[in-house]
């Protein structure tokens, strides 16, 4: 299934996938890509090193997925933390 994103969503999964708090479930809640989608996506759109940096830093971190985080809840931002 293809899900079509604008630009702007393509840099927000990409800022999400990179950060260590936020697990490929809430990325599949928001714009419909679970973690292989994700995983062909950062392939697709960052330089090859970037990528290699990428896996090497999510591959088996626990905060990245729901399932074996050991806690449920999330965790609170500012409204005025994200561009628009």
């Amino acid at each position: 299934m293809k899900i079509a994103l604008s630009e702007a969503d393509i840099s927000r999964v990409i800022e999400m996938a990179w950060e260590d708090r936020t697990p490929f479930e809430a990325i599949e809640e928001i714009y419909g890509l679970n973690e292989s989608q994700v995983i062909k996506l950062m392939r697709k759109h960052l330089k090859r090193t970037a990528f290699k940096n990428w896996r090497a830093r999510v591959s088996g971190r626990t905060t990245k997925h729901r399932k074996i985080r050991g806690f449920d809840y999330g965790r609170g931002y500012c409204p005025t933390q994200y561009k628009q």
